[in-house]
């Protein structure tokens, strides 16, 4: 089973713990914690089972009505920095005047403002202010910062390595690889130990940006699931075939309603069957385009067929996919540059065996090959989406097939175990390292 390599090798599943002192890391992350990012608390529990003693740095505070389970099993200690400097300006300037008294000012300054001199924002100053502080303050026993997305978090991570003498390495996901300009991609690769990626088509851009000699520090690292935080498929799931009005199929779409979700496509698509094909369909997650995609099913007359239940904990996603026939995710590029990366959740619907529609875009080639395990349509087609719809709607014993074979393909390639595994090959010798003088 490969589920971490790097290009042309493999890593070990077996994690070490022969390390006699307890390894310490500071995690940076731009919120915390936060529903969409369960992949990250996922790692972070596994790491502190591994043995390591962690803490959390977030940027921002939590928006999320819910937490996941796995963020009460997190026993790390968790820290805010100041979203905005104004919040906390004495604390600011206690950083600052720490920075020039004790820290390696001289280090930073001049990649600050090579920095500020191709991106002049108030963004930037805010993420040296964030980086002050996090160098005043973080655990003096640390020795490693480990940052996840390459764009905002990375630069504070950065910027408060510089000032410390610290190491740091990065994990880069989704819209941070493809919104974040090419030349602060490049340097922070070149600052960083390492980074890895979660997926091949990122794993690849990161390659294409990187210079030559720093390359070989990046690695293709899968998150897959902890079978075990989830329940058994459903023995057998009701074979509806969408000719009985009583009996609609059920349809599932998860995902917070923004631009690169593409469920504007769904709802165009759904407006595409056939009136005698029976089908409701359940949305769940917020989203600033929520209610525009309320008002376009209202105007396409799909609103009586769509429930939008908003935001909900984890346990009530499981029964949602455990209930429903046919999951739909139609990712697509957004016009900003962003996208998903594999995204966790067709890999939870695959814990359910429900059958899933998506794009043949970003990662998800890399769980679901088309007809195999699922069905890929192209991203922003409508047309084509309607057309896997109506012949999946109408087909029990397929979707029945497509999802079986889809939680087989999670069960033998995308365990994570083996990317737990990899990630501490990585850190361990970085977090019980000295740090610089």
């Amino acid at each position: 089973m490969t589920v971490a390599l790097r290009e042309g090798g493999t890593a070990s599943v077996q994690i070490s713990h022969g390390d006699a002192a307890s390894p310490r890391l500071a995690i940076v992350l731009k919120g915390y914690p936060r529903l969409s990012e369960t992949f990250i608390a996922q790692e972070l529990l596994a790491l502190e089972r591994a043995g390591y003693n962690l803490d959390i740095w977030s940027l921002r505070r939590p928006t999320d009505r819910y937490r996941h389970p796995m963020h009460e099993e997190i026993a790390a200690r968790l820290f805010y920095l100041p979203e905005y400097l104004q919040d906390d300006p004495r604390r600011v300037m206690r950083a600052l005047a720490h920075a020039l008294r004790r820290l390696d000012w001289r280090a930073v300054l001049p990649v600050f403002l090579r920095d500020l001199g191709r991106d002049f924002s108030a963004s930037r100053v805010r993420r040296l202010g964030q980086a002050l502080v996090l160098a005043r303050e973080v655990d003096p026993a640390i020795k490693h910062l480990h940052v996840h997305f390459l764009h905002t978090p990375a630069s504070v991570t950065r910027y408060a390595a510089l000032l410390t003498g610290r190491s740091f390495s990065f994990s880069a996901h989704a819209k941070d690889i493809w919104t974040t300009p090419e030349w602060e991609r490049r340097e922070k690769i070149a600052a960083a130990e390492w980074g890895v990626t979660c997926t091949r088509d990122g794993w690849s851009e990161l390659q294409r940006v990187a210079e030559t000699g720093t390359r070989d520090r990046l690695e293709l690292v899968y998150h897959g699931l902890d079978l075990a935080r989830f329940p058994a498929p459903p023995a057998s799931r009701a074979a509806e075939d969408g000719h009985d009005a009583a009996r609609p199929v059920r349809l599932l779409a998860v995902g917070r309603a923004v631009e690169k979700k593409g469920f504007d496509d769904l709802l165009a698509a759904l407006a595409r069957l056939p009136p005698a094909l029976h089908w409701r369909l359940v949305h769940i997650g917020g989203g600033e385009l929520l209610d525009a995609l309320k008002a376009q099913a209202a105007e396409l007359g799909l609103a009586e067929r769509i429930e939008w239940r908003g935001s909900q904990a984890q346990g009530a996603v499981v029964e949602a996919m455990r209930q429903a026939d046919l999951f739909v995710l139609p990712s697509r590029p957004a016009g900003d540059g962003d996208r998903d990366g594999l995204p966790n959740v067709l890999m939870e619907a695959a814990t359910q065996a429900l059958p899933a529609i998506s794009t043949d875009f970003a990662g998800v080639p890399e769980f679901i090959e088309n007809g195999v395990n699922g069905v890929l349509v192209p991203p922003k087609a409508p047309e084509e989406l309607a057309a896997a719809l109506a012949a999946l709607i109408s087909s029990p014993g397929e979707r029945q097939r497509l999802g079986l074979a889809a939680y087989e393909r999670l069960r033998a390639a995308f365990s994570f175990e083996a990317g737990i595994a990899r990630l501490d090959e990585l850190m361990r010798p970085l977090a019980l390292s000295r740090p610089r003088p």
